[in-house]
């Protein structure tokens, strides 16, 4: 397998799908809680979204921070 050193396809391989995109557009507002974040991304379903942003988070493009208390909150936030 040939290695492809190109910024372009690195890039796009971190990024390219249907949803990352949104998010990450969303997200240079600011943190925003999971739920809120959800809302502004019409047509992605729960699992998607999840998927999606655990995705992103182990790639070090976001970073998730979850609040110890009751009820569950979390936040989503474009890592620095």
């Amino acid at each position: 397998m040939i290695k492809n050193n190109c910024p372009l396809h690195y890039t796009l391989n971190l990024i390219g799908t249907k949803w990352k995109p949104l998010i990450l557009f969303h997200l240079l507002e600011g943190p925003l809680r999971s739920g809120v974040l959800q809302k502004k991304i019409s047509g992605v379903s729960n699992k998607m979204f999840t998927q999606t942003v655990r995705e992103l988070e182990q790639d070090g493009l976001i970073a998730r921070k979850v609040f110890p208390v009751v009820p569950p909150q979390g936040g989503v936030q474009l890592d620095q």
